[in-house]
């Protein structure tokens, strides 16, 4: 069995190989260059060229190193038939991504909820000469959080901060169910998830269809000085409604995880506002060795003819 891989990182290269080999000790795992066209049974990847599928109809499963793959569709749409026809594109689920998204989720609500970026604020501005004074918490009972997304990692995170005693809200395509949160799906029911919302976690797949959901009309329906925490995709966000939600005061804070342009470039005016928190895309971080594992898996069941998760419909773009 060949397996192909390929990420832009080239220092995580033979560590990436090291691990897909120890994980399928009967597979001969190789790192792609430019001009090699050789024969691949399967392709792990992380942001390929167009170059690397030329010839690759033999390819039995293409893995996506992330639980993404805007980047490989968008690639498509620019150059269709890029993709191998018939091919199954697997992202991957879980893997760890799942714990870490919570986490940070929970840290910003909780940030947010106790103020503690507006002490921040009050302590940079003032140094030593900050005023000691105590700001109210939000009500917790009016502290309403909506989640955009239910797919794996946002039904994760949906439910991890139920469990904290905090009102919940779930938004999806198709409806969904999950214990401890209030589910609506679907576009006639947007608005009334948005409804009061205190704080938004965007965790929505990246299609045309998502893509500057983010924007001043859904700022409009939430409460007066809402929070934005972004996780999922820079292209969610029209950044100049943002940026004219916070001068307004429409919104309070954000946090970025994902930006249009990564990294963000050192001229952007998100980096001199103190209300934006920035974090570079490290959110969830795929953990190389549970990911191989989970691909092993995978690819001996489809060598066993078996049926396997994590196939993305192409067409809905996830």
């Amino acid at each position: 069995m060949k397996i192909l891989l390929h990420t832009p990182h080239a220092e995580d290269a033979p560590a990436w190989v090291a691990s897909l080999q120890s994980a399928q000790p009967s597979a001969h795992v190789r790192l792609w260059s430019p001009g090699d066209t050789a024969d691949a049974d399967y392709a792990v990847l992380w942001r390929p060229p167009a170059e690397l599928f030329a010839r690759r109809g033999k390819l039995r499963a293409m893995f996506v190193l992330g639980a993404g793959v805007d980047a490989l569709l968008a690639l498509e749409r620019r150059e269709p038939g890029t993709l191998p026809a018939g091919v199954p594109l697997v992202r991957l689920e879980d893997a760890g991504m799942a714990e870490q998204m919570a986490q940070y989720a929970i840290h910003a609500a909780l940030r947010y909820l106790r103020r503690f970026d507006e002490y921040d604020l009050v302590r940079r501005e003032h140094g030593g000469d900050a005023p000691w004074r105590t700001l109210e918490p939000h009500p917790r009972e009016s502290f309403h959080i909506g989640v955009l997304g239910l797919g794996m990692l946002g039904a994760h995170v949906a439910k991890s901060l139920a469990s904290l005693g905090f009102s919940v809200r779930g938004y999806s395509r198709g409806m969904k169910t999950i214990e401890g949160v209030d589910t609506f799906a679907g576009a006639s029911q947007l608005p009334a998830f948005l409804d009061g919302l205190k704080l938004v976690v965007n965790l929505l797949p990246s299609t045309p269809d998502t893509d500057g959901i983010l924007n001043r009309d859904l700022f409009a329906r939430l409460a007066h000085g809402a929070y934005l925490v972004n996780l999922a995709r820079g292209a969610h966000l029209v950044e100049a409604d943002l940026i004219d939600a916070l001068d307004a005061g429409r919104l309070a804070a954000a946090t970025l995880d994902v930006f249009a342009q990564e990294p963000l470039p050192p001229e952007h005016p998100f980096w001199r506002m103190p209300r934006v928190t920035i974090t570079p895309h490290i959110s969830a971080l795929t953990l190389r060795d549970p990911a191989a594992r989970q691909i092993a898996r995978k690819i001996e069941a489809l060598e066993r003819g078996e049926a396997i998760g994590g196939i993305v419909d192409i067409r809905r773009g996830y």
